[in-house]
């Protein structure tokens, strides 16, 4: 069974607010702005092979070439499918990294793009239908992401005396950070500097612990 299935039948009605932002972001991508006339030149049945191909690399991360130039045509250039691919997989993208989008939001956004109607009834069931679980796995497993802290040690030195030999005895932190990626970063902290951040953390815990007192935060059982 394709992985693209089509929703029930029914135009979208509606309006929703318009003071909000995008679910895309402030400013429409340039390959979804080409994409509007390129979607005018192909066939539901073309249209819905190249999903295929995109839900395909969000899935695994992998499309053969030959694959993908396989959906080329007479009415659909090489440059253009690229163009399309990438516009589609913008908007999966965009939708599947906001686990709060609603479908009817996601809707109203593409209807004011001018997408083709039939065209936002397949990409919301890819983006929302049964296997929106498969994807947001796939997607949080393929986000580019910093190493994260594996481990961390410290140890306090007293530095004697300074390049011109002068007595310092002023103590300074040496922290050894270990990260996910076995890389391991060494820094310096002056005393006065750790003394600094300790209060930081402090305050914003405090703080953390005041919110948490007020009524608008607990939650009625």
């Amino acid at each position: 069974m394709s992985v693209v299935q089509v929703m029930g039948g029914g135009k979208f009605g509606g309006n929703l607010a318009a003071d909000r932002t995008p679910f895309y972001g402030i400013r429409l991508p340039d390959e979804v702005k080409k994409s509007i006339a390129i979607l005018k030149q192909i066939d539901q049945d073309s249209f819905r092979k190249i999903l295929k191909l995109v839900v395909q690399y969000l899935e695994t991360g992998v499309i053969e070439e030959e694959q993908f130039l396989k959906m080329t045509s007479a009415k659909l250039t090489e440059d253009n499918l690229r163009i399309l691919f990438a516009a589609l997989m913008m908007l999966l993208r965009s939708a599947l990294r906001q686990p709060t989008l609603k479908s009817e939001v996601f809707v109203e956004d593409l209807k004011q793009i001018k997408y083709p109607e039939q065209v936002i009834v397949d990409l919301n069931s890819a983006a929302f239908g049964s296997r929106r679980i498969v994807l947001d796995r796939c997607a949080m497993d393929q986000r580019v992401r910093l190493p994260q802290l594996d481990n961390m040690r410290w140890r306090v030195d007293v530095i004697i005396s300074n390049s011109s030999l002068h007595r310092v005895l002023e103590p300074s932190i040496l922290m050894e950070m270990k990260l996910s990626d076995g890389s391991i970063k060494t820094f310096e902290v002056p005393a006065s500097k750790f003394h600094e951040l300790r209060y930081s953390v402090t305050s914003v815990l405090k703080e953390m612990q005041d919110l948490e007192k007020r009524n608008i935060l607990k939650m009625k059982t």
